[in-house]
């Protein structure tokens, strides 16, 4: 079952406490996202590193609940 874009944003939310966080659905079939997230936590981060913080953040749900996610991340 696919992931809708509410619950994707909770948990981003959740782990990055008052990052500016935006959730895209990228082909309208509530299966391919684009997360934009720009938290302060991100500072000194490699984009290597806050790509995983995300990840992470996702409680292992990629490749499985949430197939697709492109994304954007900075340091606020």
């Amino acid at each position: 079952m696919a992931m809708r874009a509410e619950e994707i944003e909770a948990l981003l939310r959740e782990a990055f406490p008052g990052a500016d966080i935006a959730i895209v659905d990228l082909a309208g079939d509530g299966d391919h996202y684009k997360a934009i997230v720009k938290s302060a936590a991100f500072a000194g981060m490699s984009r290597v590193a806050q790509h995983k913080a995300v990840y992470a953040a996702l409680q292992g749900r990629m490749g499985g609940a949430l197939h697709a996610l492109a994304l954007e991340t900075s340091a606020k």
